[in-house]
């Protein structure tokens, strides 16, 4: 079963306490900010601290995701340290272009090289903040086999678009279909923007309820307060847990009979109903509406 990534939490990367504190809240991926969070003077101090930080706290709960700087910057200066402190994930920002991708997983496989890292270690996330990212989103989405994931960055791009945000979020409506339809194109992950009014609950929670609704694997936040509304809006219900405890015992009961024909209710089980069944399961158990012993 693929990971789950309802949440990834920003922590800015010039935070020693927040870097300390991050794996207390439950987020299933952790975003380490080297790039907007950290002015120009703490870019070096940063990179140290999360560079510490990945070597010394246990983060082993949650997936681990640094967003560099870019190339033409210390972007190359980042990838070396992250690598090395074991970084899951490298996140790409104001991804435009399938080259984009290219340049990065270059970069990440020279220093795998260099300190006798397996190859192909280290994946790949990748930030769309732009018209023109969005419009290559389909060739970005297939450009490295290390990349695991793309994200929305809403920010940047309504104002690329000479817009802003609006309560409806109707201006992020096709970049959110491409991104998305581009994502599952290409059998990867896509997570959806941050929410930055942390205190208006009910837009955040209508939003996750909208993204959800998409088809996105997660949401985005950058307060440990969202996450618990994530995870509650993600979770299944009852009836869909029930459904799918359904499917999973009429596998197992095709598989002790040996046929190959999974049957339920005198309905044939084809491939997309178990992939929802197995999904709807990996979701309960994370939000703890059932132990392994139920399934």
């Amino acid at each position: 079963m693929e990971r789950l990534r309802r949440t990834m939490m920003f922590v800015p990367g010039a935070n020693a306490a927040m870097l300390r504190d991050a794996p207390l809240y439950g987020a299933d991926s952790i975003m380490f900010d080297l790039e907007d969070a950290v002015s120009l003077k703490e870019k070096d101090s940063a990179r140290t601290l999360v560079h510490f930080a990945l070597r010394t706290f246990d983060y082993s709960q949650s997936e681990t995701v640094v967003r560099i700087n870019t190339l033409d910057t210390v972007g190359k200066l980042d990838i070396e340290a992250m690598v090395l402190a074991g970084a899951n994930v490298i996140r790409l920002p104001k991804t435009e272009t399938a080259q984009d991708i290219v340049d990065v997983d270059e970069a990440i496989t020279e220093v795998e090289m260099k300190y006798g890292i397996e190859v192909g270690t280290t994946k790949m996330m990748a930030a769309i903040e732009s018209a023109e990212g969005v419009l290559n989103a389909r060739e970005i989405a297939k450009a490295s086999p290390r990349l695991i994931g793309i994200a929305l960055g809403a920010e940047d791009y309504v104002t690329n678009m000479k817009t802003k945000r609006f309560a409806d979020g109707q201006e992020l409506f096709f970049a959110r279909s491409y991104i998305l339809h581009s994502a599952r194109a290409a059998g990867i992950a896509a997570i959806d923007t941050v929410y930055s009014d942390v205190e208006n609950v009910g837009g955040f929670a209508r939003e996750v309820e909208l993204i959800k609704q998409l088809g996105f694997d997660g949401k985005s936040v950058i307060n440990p307060r969202q996450i618990p509304i994530v995870n509650h809006i993600y979770a299944p219900t009852e009836q869909e847990i029930q459904n799918a405890k359904e499917v999973i015992w009429a596998i197992r009961e095709a598989e002790e009979k040996g046929s190959g024909v999974i049957s339920l209710k005198g309905k044939m089980v084809d491939k997309p109903i178990v992939e929802r069944a197995e999904r709807v399961i990996a979701l309960a158990k994370a939000a703890k509406l059932i132990s392994e012993e139920e399934i």
